[in-house]
């Protein structure tokens, strides 16, 4: 799975973010109070001096009022087919991890696919999430700890968990090795960016 992220076109998330901002006529300041972070931690995002969390892209996209996709690049015309090649996907690099984007930013139908590439003790925030549709996940390798409620799956390689996403629920790599992850979030509500809640507002 490794090989696909290093052939996947990488985004420049400090330059996506500064485009979207001054596309929409955001101050930084203005858009570090509605996501929540200082103006400093979003000047260094901004200028490429550190690199976002799951959390915190997800608190930006929620801000600019975008699905996380948007920081794939131009998201254009919505199409009804999506065909992607290997070398076509893009991806986005957080800290401990690599999203990959496989068509649902291009899709008009209520679908978002993606991939998760995690190092050991990623995770996706301290605080639970959850949003309309049904959210299915399937573990390609390594290990990924999935807690929905009160319930808590070790998953494996090959081990696939279907769930309703409004129940309560985060995840975690509890493992001292890489793990790939393959998430479907389907179903939501027309309108709904199930990106935008599906990590939790805190680091």
């Amino acid at each position: 799975m490794q090989s696909f992220a290093r052939e996947a076109s990488s985004v420049d998330v400090a330059v996506r973010l500064r485009e979207m901002r001054e596309m929409r006529g955001i101050s930084m300041r203005m858009l570090a109070t509605k996501s929540g972070l200082s103006a400093n931690a979003l000047s260094m995002i901004e200028r490429g001096k550190t690199s976002p969390s799951v959390s915190t892209l997800y608190k930006l996209a929620e801000a600019l009022g975008v699905s996380i996709t948007a920081f794939f690049g131009s998201q254009g015309d919505q199409k009804h087919v999506v065909f992607l090649k290997n070398d076509e996907r893009t991806r986005v690099s957080f800290t401990r991890g690599i999203f990959e984007g496989l068509g649902g930013e291009k899709f008009s139908g209520r679908v978002e696919p993606f991939m998760l590439t995690l190092e050991s003790g990623s995770s996706s925030g301290p605080h639970n999430v959850s949003h309309t549709g049904h959210e299915f996940v399937f573990c390609l390798r390594g290990k990924l700890e999935y807690q929905v409620e009160r319930q808590i799956f070790q998953m494996e390689a090959g081990d696939s968990l279907l769930f309703a996403s409004k129940l309560q629920h985060k995840w975690k790599n509890p493992s001292n090795q890489v793990t790939n992850a393959l998430i479907i979030i389907s179903g939501f509500e027309e309108g709904e960016k199930p990106h935008t809640t599906h990590w939790g507002k805190g680091e």
